[in-house]
């Protein structure tokens, strides 16, 4: 089964928000993969680069440019996931 992205927001420090189709929200944090990949080092080291995240067309992933994206699988199993009315933000 595929978790639909239907809204993500960058947030501080390189972290991100995501509602998916089912309504469960999950923060990732991206900072782990620009030790993994080198690609995604420029969303710190690019200003603005980071706020230009935006769910793909088909809500499997999120994309900034042509070489930087994440998966929703990704921000699914990895993503803290936040009870909506919680102080866990």
């Amino acid at each position: 089964m595929f978790h639909i992205i239907k809204k993500v927001v960058p947030l501080p420090n390189l972290r991100l928000w995501a509602r998916f189709a089912n309504e469960a929200t999950r923060v990732y944090d991206v900072t782990p993969l620009q030790s993994k990949w080198p690609a995604f080092r420029s969303l710190s080291t690019i200003p603005g680069l980071f706020e230009l995240v935006r769910v793909d067309a088909g809500g499997h992933g999120i994309v900034w440019n042509d070489e930087i994206d994440l998966a929703s699988e990704e921000v699914w199993h990895n993503g803290q996931p936040i009870i909506e009315g919680s102080d866990r933000k």
